[in-house]
C-alpha cells in the first residue's frame, strides 16, 4: 500500500459572500503523477495557492507528509516543492548560484544536494551559464531543480509544458515520470493540455465550479468510452436503421456516433449495405480525456 503524502479534506474559500471553493477532497500517493484539470473560474488555481500556503482555506483541512499547514506549517512546507506560474529565477546569475541562493534559505543545503538536483535535471553541462542564455525548457527544468532542493515528498507543477515546443514540452512529460517513477514523488500537475495530461498522469482530479466532479485513474475515466464515427447516404434512412438497434449521437459535422462494439458494428453495417445505403465511413474512434472534460463540463473551456 503506498502512502498518502498529501492529504486534502472538505476544503473550502469563501472570499466576501461568495464560496469559490467548495469541500474539495482527494488524495496523492507517493509515486504518482496526479492531474489537476479545471475550465475557467472552476478554483484550480485557487486551490492550488491554498496548497502552497500563499492564501489561507476558510475551512477544511491539508496535510503534507502527515503534518496539517493550519498547525505545522512549517514542517509540511518542508516536504512541498512547487512552481506556480513561471519560476523565479534572476536571469543575471547563473543557474548555478540561482540553485545556490536559494538553497541558503534551507536548513542543512549545501553543495552536495546543488550537484544532485543539478545533474538529475540534466543541467550539468549549461549549470555555470547565466539563466538569460536558457531556453524556456531549461529555465524550467531550474525552476523544478530549485523546488527539489529540499528533498520534497510532494511537487506542485502549474502549467509545467506552457510554452514549450513539440519537443520540450515530451523532455519534462519523461521528466515528471522519472521523477514519480524513480525518485518516488509525488506530483501534481496542473495543465491545460488535455491529451498530454492523457499520456502523463496516472489519476485526475476534474474540478468545476469550486467541486471535484471526478478523480479516477485515467484508464478508469476512459473505459468503456470507445465509439464507432459513421458516414453514408441516405443520411436519414442509415439513421433510422440504426437506431433501431442502437443509441446514436448526431454530430455538428454530419458524422453519427455510436457505441464500440467489433461484432455488433459489423453487424450494423451489413444492414445498412444490404438496405441500400452506402456507408461512406466507419471508423474506431479511441476515447480521450478532452471529449470527458467537455461532457462533465457542460462544454466550458480548460483553465
Amino acid at each position: 500500500m503506498k502512502k498518502i503524502t498529501l492529504s486534502v479534506h472538505n476544503l473550502k474559500k469563501v472570499i466576501g459572500e461568495k464560496e469559490i471553493i467548495k469541500g474539495i477532497s482527494f488524495d496523492l500517493k507517493e509515486g504518482e503523477v496526479f492531474g489537476f484539470l479545471g475550465p475557467n473560474g472552476a478554483g484550480k488555481t485557487t486551490t492550488i495557492r491554498m496548497l502552497v500556503g500563499l492564501i489561507k482555506p476558510t475551512s477544511g483541512k491539508i496535510q503534507i507528509g502527515g503534518n496539517n499547514i493550519e498547525d505545522n506549517f512549517e514542517e509540511a512546507m518542508r516536504d512541498l516543492g512547487c512552481i506556480v506560474e513561471n519560476p523565479e529565477l534572476y536571469p543575471y546569475l547563473s543557474g548555478y548560484d540561482n540553485l545556490l541562493h536559494f538553497a541558503r534559505m534551507l536548513d542543512g543545503i549545501g553543495e552536495e544536494r546543488i550537484q544532485e538536483v543539478t545533474e538529475l535535471m540534466g543541467l550539468k553541462d549549461r549549470i555555470n551559464d547565466k539563466v538569460k542564455t536558457y531556453s524556456l525548457g531549461m529555465r524550467q527544468r531550474l525552476g523544478i531543480a530549485q523546488a527539489l532542493l529540499g528533498q520534497p515528498k510532494v511537487l506542485i507543477l502549474d502549467e509545467p509544458t506552457n510554452g514549450l515546443d513539440p519537443a520540450g514540452i515530451r523532455e519534462m512529460r519523461e521528466f515528471i515520470r522519472f521523477l514519480a517513477e524513480e525518485e518516488g514523488l509525488s506530483v501534481l500537475v496542473s495543465s491545460h493540455l488535455l491529451s498530454e495530461i492523457q499520456l502523463l498522469c496516472d489519476r485526475v482530479a476534474i474540478i468545476s465550479r469550486g467541486t471535484v466532479i471526478r478523480t479516477d485513474t485515467v484508464q478508469s475515466l476512459l473505459s468503456n468510452r470507445e465509439r464507432v464515427v459513421w458516414r453514408f447516404h441516405p443520411s436519414e434512412e442509415g439513421k433510422q436503421i440504426l437506431r433501431s438497434v442502437t443509441a446514436i449521437e448526431e454530430r455538428d459535422d454530419g458524422s453519427i456516433l455510436t457505441e464500440y462494439d467489433e461484432i455488433k458494428a459489423a453487424a450494423w453495417n451489413k444492414m445498412l449495405v444490404e438496405s441500400g445505403v452506402s456507408v461512406t465511413e466507419m471508423n474506431r474512434k479511441m476515447p480521450v480525456l478532452e471529449d470527458l472534460f467537455l461532457e462533465l463540463t457542460g462544454g466550458d473551456s480548460i483553465e
